[in-house]
């Protein structure tokens, strides 16, 4: 299987290390046992800041890349977006705190970016973190967008200099990369390119900072795959990461609105834009668009299997997977599987075991990239 195939563990609960290996030792290991592989598992780790400090020395780290490897998993890539529980009973807006304006965000991924060298195997040359993109845009205009903003570039900027000394040090080039998502401060390629522009213009920066394009939210803000890579390559942006994910799309109708509402549940925000004569309507959570009612073609926030193309009235964005993949051409980052909302799927959607879905996921995407 491609090395830059992974899949992301924040699928799973990890609230503390303990809870994390165990998951692991559960669902990963019968992912890779399901898919028959006879090399390592890639996945994308996830830790919450409660897990990380656990990792107090970087031997610590290492004892924990050992443990992996005997499991036949290997860390292609880190999760760095939730900070706590990602699977709380609601965790709505609480995932984009803290936001990249308070220090908590800035030592937590610091302190992951420090280990990240002994969490993967040796000899990886480059590896990416995933993170929020500033945050949620409300919560930011709340406390004073512009001066939000300053400090939240001031904080990237100080990190970029710590990634590269954590490169001069141990040889391993370390990125921190922004996604997008829709209502946060960054949900379009225009923001990132306009905050990367005006922050991010340095050497030093431009090195470790760059983006985590995640197919499903570019596909909800109905922007197209190629244009956005297009967009942030000629911006002389890396995308270090993409994120495999689908979105869930109706017509407007009715009956593929009444098959939507099953796809409202407590834990996740699910973001919804309605598009209708070259206009694109946000609303922040799928009950509000669906009291609103507006005309037009829906697509919601919520990450489905990758291997589905409709689910009853419904489709899925697989096709802009498919745009982006393609749009990538030989310049392939690392492809890290999404799909973290399978626990909360409408009952018809589950399947027979976690495993056995996120193996499927994991092996379409394998069909695809050689």
């Amino acid at each position: 299987m491609n090395p830059r195939i992974a899949y992301c563990t924040n699928v799973h609960a990890g609230e503390t290390l303990a809870t994390t290996i165990a998951q692991l030792e559960r669902h990963a290991t019968a992912v890779r046992a399901a898919l028959g592989l006879t090399e390592p598992l890639g996945i994308g780790l996830w830790l919450s800041a409660a897990a990380l400090e656990e990792l107090a020395t970087n031997d610590d780290a290492r004892r924990l890349r050992d443990r992996l490897a005997a499991l036949g998993l290997a860390v292609r890539t880190f999760n760095g977006f939730p900070y706590g529980n990602f699977h709380h009973e609601r965790v709505k807006h609480d995932v984009y705190e803290p936001h990249w304006a308070r220090p908590e965000r800035y030592r937590y991924t610091r302190r992951l970016a420090e280990l990240a060298p002994d969490l993967v195997p040796q000899g990886t040359a480059h590896v990416s973190i995933s993170t929020l993109p500033l945050g949620w845009r409300q919560a930011f205009s709340n406390e004073g967008c512009g001066a939000s903003v300053g400090l939240a570039a001031a904080q990237l900027t100080t990190l970029a200099g710590d990634l590269a000394r954590v490169e001069a040090a141990r040889g391993v080039r370390v990125t921190v990369d922004l996604e997008p998502e829709p209502g946060c401060l960054l949900d379009r390629s225009e923001h990132v390119v306009d905050l990367f522009e005006q922050c991010f213009r340095d050497e030093v920066s431009r090195r470790h900072l760059g983006v985590c394009h995640d197919v499903c939210h570019a596909a909800v803000m109905f922007e197209r795959q190629a244009e956005v890579l297009a967009a942030y390559r000629k911006a002389g942006i890396g995308v270090h990461k993409v994120q495999v994910s689908a979105a869930v799309e109706a017509d407007g109708s009715e009956a593929s609105l009444e098959a939507l509402a099953s796809f409202v549940e407590p834990r996740y925000l699910h973001q919804t834009c309605v598009a209708s004569r070259g206009a694109v309507q946000l609303f922040e959570d799928l009950p509000l668009a669906l009291a609103a009612r507006p005309r037009g073609t829906w697509r919601t926030h919520f990450h489905v299997p990758i291997f589905q193309t409709s689910i009853g009235p419904l489709r899925a964005t697989q096709a802009e997977i498919l745009e982006c993949l393609a749009a990538l051409g030989g310049d392939t980052p690392t492809l890290e599987v999404e799909t973290y909302a399978w626990n909360v799927l409408p009952s018809a959607l589950q399947p027979v075991s976690l495993a056995s879905g996120i193996a499927q996921e994991v092996r379409w995407l394998a069909e695809r990239v050689p």
